[in-house]
C-alpha cells in the first residue's frame, strides 16, 4: 500500500504545476525551486487551503505523462492552436504610439509590402503590385481587390491616404513610424494620393531609396482604418492632445478594434494572455485556394521571466520559446538533451539582426521646470568622448559572450545588422577590452584615482551613475552586473537597478530620467529602418531625445555636431539609388557611430528557438526580427 507521503512526494512537481496552471494571480522569482518560486497572491488563509484542495485535486486527475495545451480548451475553443508567450504586457491597440517590439501588430495587421524574412527581399501584400516612375519620384501601389477590414468594412485606397497623410505626417501624432518615411533635408512626407480605390500615388520631393522598406511588414507602417479612427483626428481632450492618441488603448475591448491581419484579438486578460482567432475577411489564400491563416487560434502568454518561459515550454505548456527574442544560449544544452522526448527542434537562424548597446543619456536640455534632465556633474562626464571610450575598454564583451551566450553570441562593433549588404566587416574603431587603456583615457581627461583606486573628477566628484535595464530579461539582467562589476575594475561605481521594462520605456521615451541604460534594437537589411533611433529627430533617439509632439516643453535641446553629420549622412543615402554609393555612406555612418560612441555595442544573441515538431511551414532565419513573420503559413500537425 502506497502511503500518503510517498503520493504527495511522486506528485510533487505536477502539483505546483497544476497551481501554476490554474491559478490566475502568481509570481515566479528567482532561481529557486519550482515550488519555492510560487507566491500564490490571495487575502486569506481559508482562499489559499481552497485553492491549495482544488490544485491536489487537478493533480490527481491529471495522467502522469504530460501536459499539452489542447488539454485545457473548452469545447468553445476547439481548432487548431498555437501557444507563445511575450515577456510583457502590450503598451498599446494603436499602431501610432507603438514603441516597443513585440506588439499585438505582428499578429493583426499588415503593410503595403512584406520584407520576406528569409531574403529580405520586398514582396506584395497588401498591394500587389507597384510602379516607378523614370525619374524615381512618384510611385503607385496598387491594391488587391476585394480587400477588407475585420468588420467587413472594404479596405481601399482612401485607408492608405489616411495612414500616411492624416497619421504618420500628422504632427500631433507622435508616432515612431515618422523617420522612416521622411524625406530629404526637410523631412517632408511623400504626397499621397487616391487615384481610384485600388490606386494610390506617392509623389515623392527625390528619389527615396528606403521607400518600399518603409511600406513592408513586419515592421513597416501599418495600414488603419479611416472609417473607425478618422473622427478621432478631429477633436481633442482635455490634455489638448488628439482623442486620437488615447484611442484603443490597452484599456479597449479587444473585440473592437479593426485590423486587416490574419488575426483578431478575442481576449485580453492584463498580465495573463491575449487570444487571438483567425481574421475570417483575411485576404491570403494558400496555392489551392484555402484560405489563410491555418491555425485557428492564437494564445500569447504573458510570462515576465525567461525561466518560467522554459519551464512551460518543457512541460508542454507552449508550442515555441524564442521567437520574438533568441532563446537564451543557456538553455540550449539542456533543451537539446530534450527534443526527441518533447518532440520539439532547436532552430539556428545564425546571428540574429539585432543589437544590444549600453548608452549615456548626453541631453544637456532642460524641463520646462528649468531643471536639467541629467545631474549637470554627470553630463559633463558623458558628454565627454573619452570618458565614453574608457567605458568601452572597460567591459569585457568576451567574457560576456563566454559566460552569457556560451560562445554562442557576436561582439558587435556596428550599428548596421551582419546580414545586411551595407554592414562594414572592416576598418571600424573597436573597443576590445583594455582596463589600463581605460585608465589612461580617463586620467587624460582629467579624471583622477585615490589610494583605493576610486575614480574622481577634476573637482573631486566620485564618479557614479546608475544604470538600468529591464528585470524580466535575465540575461539582460546579468550583462548588466557583469558591466557593474567590470566598470568597477576601473574605478567607476555603477548603481545597478533593473526595473520593469514598461517603466524603462516610459523613462527613456518621456521623463529622460536616466543616467545609462541597456536595452535592444531591431535590425535587419536597409540601415534606414533604424533612422528612428539614429536620426536626431527620431523618437527613439533616446540619448539626445529631442522634443515629441503632446509631451512637455523641453528647454535648450540641441544636436551635437557628429549627430548633425548622421542626419546628413541619412539623407544622402536615402537619396542615393546607386547601392555601391550607399554601401560608402553607410560606411561612414558606422565609423562615426564608433568613434563618437553615443551607444556601446555588446554582444548580440544567436537566433535560436525551439518549435514543437507539429508546427510545421517555418521559414526561420536570424534576419527577421520576428522569428513566426511567416505565421499565416504555419499548420499545426495534431
Amino acid at each position: 500500500m502506497v502511503s500518503v507521503a510517498s503520493l504527495v512526494k511522486a506528485l510533487h512537481h505536477w502539483f505546483w504545476l497544476a497551481i501554476a496552471r490554474f491559478v490566475p494571480k502568481l509570481v515566479l522569482e528567482g532561481d529557486r525551486t519550482l515550488e519555492s518560486r510560487i507566491r500564490i497572491s490571495v487575502r486569506t488563509v481559508p482562499v489559499r487551503a481552497s485553492i491549495l484542495t482544488i490544485g491536489l485535486a487537478i493533480v490527481l486527475a491529471l495522467p502522469l505523462t504530460g501536459c499539452q495545451p489542447n488539454q485545457w480548451r473548452t469545447q468553445a475553443a476547439q481548432g487548431s492552436q498555437l501557444v507563445l508567450s511575450t515577456i510583457t504586457d502590450p503598451n498599446t491597440f494603436n499602431f501610432a504610439n507603438k514603441n516597443t517590439f513585440p506588439s499585438i501588430f505582428l499578429f493583426t495587421y499588415e503593410c503595403l509590402t512584406l520584407a520576406n524574412g528569409v531574403t529580405g527581399a520586398i514582396e506584395p501584400a497588401l498591394a500587389e503590385s507597384w510602379q516607378f516612375s523614370d525619374d524615381n519620384k512618384r510611385v503607385v501601389f496598387k491594391l488587391r481587390p476585394g480587400l477588407k477590414w475585420s468588420d467587413g468594412a472594404p479596405l481601399t485606397a482612401d485607408d492608405v491616404v489616411f495612414t500616411y497623410r492624416d497619421v504618420v505626417a500628422n504632427p500631433e501624432v507622435p508616432t515612431d513610424a515618422k523617420e522612416g518615411i521622411q524625406i530629404g533635408v526637410n523631412k517632408a512626407y511623400p504626397d499621397v494620393r487616391k487615384l481610384d480605390d485600388l490606386r494610390v500615388e506617392f509623389i515623392l520631393p527625390e528619389p527615396f531609396a528606403p521607400l518600399l522598406n518603409a511600406t513592408a511588414g513586419p515592421d513597416g507602417i501599418v495600414i488603419l482604418p479611416k472609417h473607425v479612427l478618422a473622427e478621432t483626428l478631429k477633436t481633442k481632450g482635455a490634455d489638448g492632445n488628439l482623442k486620437f492618441l488615447s484611442t484603443w488603448g490597452t484599456d479597449t475591448d479587444p473585440t473592437q478594434i479593426v485590423v486587416n491581419g490574419p488575426y483578431v484579438m478575442e481576449r485580453y486578460i492584463a498580465g495573463q494572455r491575449l487570444v487571438f482567432r483567425r481574421n475570417p475577411y483575411y485576404w491570403r489564400k494558400d496555392a489551392q485556394g484555402k484560405q489563410l491563416p491555418y491555425i485557428d487560434r492564437i494564445i500569447w502568454q504573458i510570462v515576465e521571466n525567461l525561466d518560467t518561459q522554459l519551464l512551460r515550454f518543457r512541460s508542454g505548456d507552449m508550442d515555441v520559446i524564442g521567437d520574438v527574442r533568441p532563446l537564451r544560449s543557456e538553455y540550449v544544452p539542456l533543451l537539446k538533451r530534450e527534443e526527441k522526448r518533447g518532440k520539439f527542434t532547436i532552430q539556428d537562424g545564425g546571428p540574429w539582426s539585432g543589437t544590444l548597446y549600453l548608452t549615456f543619456n548626453l541631453n544637456t536640455a532642460k524641463a520646462k521646470n528649468d531643471k536639467p534632465f541629467v545631474d549637470p556633474i554627470k553630463s559633463r562626464w558623458f558628454n565627454t568622448l573619452a570618458f565614453r571610450q574608457a567605458v568601452a575598454y572597460g567591459i569585457d564583451r568576451q567574457r560576456i559572450n563566454n559566460n552569457l551566450f556560451r560562445g554562442l553570441g557576436v561582439i558587435q562593433d556596428s550599428p548596421i545588422s551582419v546580414q545586411s549588404p551595407f554592414f562594414l566587416k572592416e576598418g571600424l574603431k573597436v573597443y576590445h577590452y583594455d582596463p589600463e587603456k581605460a585608465k589612461t583615457l580617463l586620467k587624460q581627461a582629467g579624471f583622477k584615482y585615490n589610494a583605493q583606486g576610486q575614480l574622481f573628477d577634476a573637482d573631486d566628484h566620485r564618479v557614479r551613475f546608475n544604470l538600468i535595464t529591464n528585470a524580466n530579461n535575465p540575461v539582460r539582467v546579468a550583462i548588466g552586473a557583469q558591466v557593474q562589476q567590470d566598470l568597477g575594475k576601473i574605478g567607476i561605481q555603477v548603481d545597478y537597478r533593473p526595473i520593469n521594462f514598461n517603466v524603462l520605456i516610459e523613462k527613456v521615451n518621456n521623463s529622460r530620467d536616466w543616467d545609462a541604460h541597456m536595452i535592444g534594437f531591431t535590425g535587419g537589411i536597409e540601415p534606414h529602418a533604424a533612422s528612428n533611433l539614429w536620426v536626431s529627430s527620431g523618437a527613439s533617439h533616446s540619448f539626445n531625445l529631442k522634443p515629441q509632439p503632446g509631451q512637455p516643453p523641453v528647454q535648450g535641446w540641441a544636436p551635437k555636431d557628429w549627430e548633425t553629420t548622421i542626419d546628413r549622412l541619412f539623407i544622402s543615402g536615402a537619396r542615393e539609388l546607386d547601392a555601391t554609393k550607399r554601401k560608402a555612406i553607410y560606411a561612414e555612418f558606422q565609423r562615426v557611430v564608433q568613434e563618437q560612441l553615443p551607444v556601446i555595442h555588446l554582444v548580440n544573441d544567436r537566433a535560436l528557438m525551439a518549435v514543437r515538431d507539429r508546427v510545421e511551414g517555418l521559414k526561420y532565419t536570424g534576419l527577421p526580427s520576428w522569428g513566426l513573420w511567416n505565421i499565416q503559413e504555419l499548420r499545426i500537425r495534431e
